[in-house]
C-alpha cells in the first residue's frame, strides 16, 4: 500500500510539473507576443471576442472557485489533503492551456510602437520576470506546483507565510499579482483581443487580491491588518502619499 501510494504521488506530481510549469512557459510567450495563433476558427470579430471573453471567464472561475476554502475542504473529504495543491496546479494548467489553444486573434490594431519604445516595453516585460524570480527567494516556503507536499511530507512550510516581508514583500503586499499586471500590459501590439485580455485578466487580478486580502484577515486577524496598514496592496508607496496629503 506505501508503494502505491508512494506511486501515486509521483505520478501527480510529475502532472503537476508538467502541466503546471508547461502552461506558464506557454502563457509567458503568450504574453510577450500575444496570441499564437493555434487554432482558427474562423469566426467574425464579434464572436471572437465573445469566444475570447468566454475562455477567460471559463479560467477565472476554475482558477478562483479551486482555491476556495469551501472547495478545499470538499475535496479533503475525498482524498488527502496533501494532493491539493498539485490538483490545483493541473486543473489551472489545463484551463490555461485551453485558453491559450482556442484564443481567437483580431487583425485590428490599435498600436504598435516601434524603435526605443518598442524595446522598453520588452525589457519591463523582462524585468517583471526578474522580478518573479526576486518574490520566489524571498519567500521562505514556495511550492508553486504543490510537488513539495506529495514527494517530501516532512517539510514544514510555515503557520504565517503572510509574516515573509523581505525582499518585494516590503513595497506591496502582493508582488507577484503587481508583476502579472505588468507582464498583461508590457506587450507593444495592442490588438483588438489583446485590449480585451489586458482588460479582463487585470480586473480579475485586482478583484482576486481583494477576495484574498478578505480570506487573510479572516484566517490570520490582526497580525494581517497590521501588514495591511504598513504596506501597500499593489502600489508601491502609496501609503506614504495618503499621509503626504494629511494636514
Amino acid at each position: 500500500m506505501n508503494k502505491l501510494r508512494r506511486a501515486a504521488h509521483y505520478l501527480v506530481a510529475g502532472a503537476a510539473l508538467l502541466l503546471g510549469g508547461g502552461s506558464l512557459i506557454v502563457f509567458t510567450l503568450f504574453l510577450f507576443f500575444g496570441s499564437l495563433n493555434l487554432v482558427d476558427l474562423g469566426l467574425g470579430p464579434g464572436a471572437s471576442l465573445l469566444l475570447d471573453a468566454g475562455l477567460s471567464l471559463f479560467f477565472f472561475l476554475q482558477h478562483s472557485g479551486m482555491v476556495r476554502r469551501s472547495f478545499r475542504r470538499w475535496l479533503a473529504g475525498i482524498m488527502p489533503e496533501e494532493y491539493y495543491a498539485a490538483l490545483y496546479a493541473i486543473g489551472s494548467g489545463v484551463s490555461l492551456l485551453l485558453v491559450i489553444h482556442f484564443w481567437q486573434q483580431e487583425a485590428l490594431l490599435f498600436a504598435a510602437p516601434p524603435g526605443l519604445l518598442r524595446w522598453s516595453f520588452r525589457l519591463l516585460f523582462c524585468l517583471a520576470i526578474a522580478g518573479f524570480l526576486w518574490c520566489g527567494l524571498s519567500l521562505q516556503y514556495f511550492d508553486p506546483f504543490g510537488t513539495g507536499a506529495l514527494l517530501d511530507r516532512h517539510r514544514v512550510k510555515p503557520e504565517q507565510a503572510f509574516l515573509t516581508v523581505t525582499g518585494p514583500y516590503r513595497m506591496v503586499r502582493h508582488p507577484l499579482y503587481l508583476l502579472s499586471i505588468v507582464m498583461i500590459w508590457s506587450c507593444p501590439d495592442l490588438t483588438t483581443d489583446r485590449l480585451l485580455f489586458d482588460l479582463l485578466w487585470t480586473g480579475w487580478i485586482v478583484i482576486g487580491a481583494f477576495l484574498e486580502e478578505r480570506d487573510l484577515v479572516d484566517e490570520f486577524g490582526n497580525s494581517y491588518r497590521e501588514y495591511q496598514r504598513r504596506v501597500p496592496m499593489l502600489v508601491p508607496g502609496l501609503h506614504r502619499t495618503k499621509r503626504q496629503k494629511k494636514p
